[in-house]
């Protein structure tokens, strides 16, 4: 990837606070895909932020989100 050519996620689910950001993956073997899971929330100055740190009342919406981005992939080969 050329450092003037910004990769631009795919597909990105979203429950709550908790979303997950679907990325392409050229490999070798053709398209993959890659996933980052993120956590928003508004700081001390009212502006949003993400965190890849879960609670533990975040982690059934993880899960969820999870599943999502798995069938998403599936159903969407490269």
């Amino acid at each position: 990837m050329s450092t003037q050519t910004k990769q631009r996620p795919v597909h990105e689910i979203r429950l709550g606070a908790v979303k997950a950001t679907i990325w392409p993956n050229e490999t070798a073997n053709g398209m993959r895909h890659n996933v980052t899971f993120a956590r928003l929330y508004k700081d001390g100055d009212d502006q949003w932020r993400q965190t890849e740190s879960f609670g533990r009342d975040d982690l059934p919406l993880l899960a969820k989100v999870a599943d999502q981005a798995h069938d998403w992939i599936f159903n969407n080969p490269a």
